[in-house]
């Protein structure tokens, strides 16, 4: 069960989820739909609620950081998408729902995809404009833009896509596992951490604290799904299971057996814990979180 806080952030990107969504004409209206579809489906918002627990521990008022939240759960929800398409994962469920292409057809799915990519990065130029007589909050604001073009980009989870995709019936090492992790998983949520911190005025230390939690907890929660589609229920992960074997793709218990994967995903935690105790209580829901991933798979 998720944290006070933590539900308390996600209600709140839950209700402006939609507020940035460009508004078109009648002939685009198809691509809106499907965007709105996959975005309201459902989901941990794991991201932006990252983002906003990271700034908060600096400042107050979440809206400031509402645009940069919104904006990586559109790169996120993009991504998803583009990964159940028949190209790709071929899944038909997404968050207990027909994936995006199940309802709207490929071709519109991959513009969805597109949309929404576009539309955050519309998004948070947008938010920069405001800025512009402000040199602290504007350099704040481009940083964290950075963050998250980083991690969703060719350097972070792009690059652990395609390394994911040819990893697919080839032997994997340990270290292109890895590689593949912190990228395609690991890359964004170290990003949204980073561009809350950012956002929030964090000093170098802090945004060191944050980053080796962030690092710690993106690569845990990715071991965490390894293991729940072996071993999770379907009406909880909301998509089937065993489509890693059924793909033949490299994961943590693939390669290192189901008690290995479990005792790295206690290491992390515990190191992702260490990272942000120093602040205290502000950091309760970050620690929640990390702790509750072990619960997940129990």
């Amino acid at each position: 069960m998720k944290s006070q806080e933590y539900n308390r952030f996600k209600n709140f990107i839950d209700m402006h989820l939609l507020d940035f969504l460009p508004d078109v004409d009648q002939n685009s209206q198809t691509v809106l739909d499907a965007m709105k579809y996959s975005l309201e489906a459902g989901g941990k918002r794991i991201r932006p609620v990252l983002l906003l627990e990271a700034f908060s521990l600096s400042s107050e008022n979440t809206f400031l950081a509402l645009p940069y939240a919104c904006a990586i759960e559109y790169i996120h929800t993009y991504s998803l998408i583009h990964d159940d398409l028949p190209a790709l994962d071929n899944d038909e469920l997404r968050r207990g729902k027909p994936t995006n292409h199940m309802v709207f057809g490929e071709a519109t799915a991959i513009v969805a995809g597109d949309g929404l990519l576009n539309t955050a990065f519309e998004l948070m130029n947008k938010d920069m404009l405001l800025y512009l007589d402000d040199a602290v909050k504007l350099k704040r604001r481009v940083k964290a833009a950075y963050e998250i073009a980083k991690g969703s980009g060719c350097k972070g989870m792009i690059a652990g896509q395609i390394a994911d995709l040819e990893a697919v019936n080839r032997q994997c090492s340990k270290e292109l596992l890895d590689y593949i992790h912190v990228n395609k998983t690991g890359a964004m949520i170290v990003a949204a951490i980073r561009a809350g911190a950012h956002l929030g005025g964090a000093d170098d230390k802090m945004l060191g604290k944050l980053t080796v939690y962030g690092e710690n907890i993106g690569l845990a929660f990715q071991i965490v799904d390894d293991i729940l589609d072996i071993c999770g229920k379907e009406e909880e992960t909301g998509k089937k299971t065993g489509s890693d074997q059924k793909h033949n793709k490299c994961t943590y218990p693939s390669l290192y057996g189901m008690q290995e994967s479990l005792d790295k995903l206690e290491e992390l935690n515990k190191s992702a814990v260490a990272a942000v105790e120093p602040f205290g209580e502000k950091a309760k829901c970050l620690i929640d979180l990390a702790n509750e991933l072990a619960i997940r798979i129990k």
